[in-house]
C-alpha cells in the first residue's frame, strides 16, 4: 500500500526525488499485478493537492495517469478511521498518513513510504517499510511450454 510520498514519485521529475527508481519498480509491480495495492479514497486529494500547487501545468495529465492505475476506488472511511485507533496518537503522525498504514493493518497488506519519520514514529503496530527499504517481488521462472504434437 503506497502512500502519496510514493505515488508522487511516479510522475514527478525523478531527479528531484530521492529513491524514484524503487518507486517506480514497485508501480511495475503493481501494474503487472505481482503486488496487491489499495488506497483510501484520501489519496487523490493529498496527491493532487500536492501536484496543483507545485507543477499546475502537469496537474491534468498527472492525475488522469494516477487514477488509470487507482480506478477501483478506496477503502470506506470508516473501516479506516476504526483502524487508526491502532496507531498510537503519541506517535505524532497526521491522520492522513496513518489512514494509508491502517489500511495496510487492516487487510495485512505492507504500508510503503518515502517518509521515514513516519516509518521511524509508528513502525511499533508493523505492516510498515520505508520505500528505500522495500524490494520488488522475486517472480518465479517461467516454465517452457511443451510442443504440441502433430501426429
Amino acid at each position: 500500500m503506497p502512500d502519496a510520498s510514493v505515488l508522487l514519485k511516479w510522475v514527478l521529475p525523478s531527479d528531484d526525488e530521492p529513491d524514484a527508481d524503487k518507486a517506480l519498480l514497485l508501480r511495475a509491480a503493481i501494474v503487472d499485478e505481482a503486488v496487491r495495492a489499495l488506497l483510501p479514497a484520501l489519496w487523490l486529494y493529498e496527491v493532487g493537492n500536492t501536484i496543483a500547487r507545485r507543477f499546475p501545468t502537469h496537474a491534468s495529465g498527472w492525475l488522469s495517469a494516477l487514477m488509470k492505475v487507482w480506478a477501483r476506488g478506496g477503502t470506506a472511511l470508516a473501516s479506516l478511521a476504526r483502524e487508526n485507533g491502532r496507531i498510537d496518537p503519541s506517535f505524532d503522525v497526521s491522520f492522513y498518513d496513518a489512514a494509508y498504514h491502517a489500511l495496510a493493518l487492516l487487510h495485512n497488506g505492507l504500508f510503503v513510504t518515502a517518509d521515514t519519520r513516519y516509518v521511524n514514529h509508528a513502525s511499533e503496530p508493523g505492516s510498515v517499510i520505508a520505500l528505500s527499504e522495500w524490494q520488488p517481488p522475486r517472480t518465479p521462472p517461467s516454465r517452457p511450454r511443451r510442443k504440441k504434437s502433430t501426429s
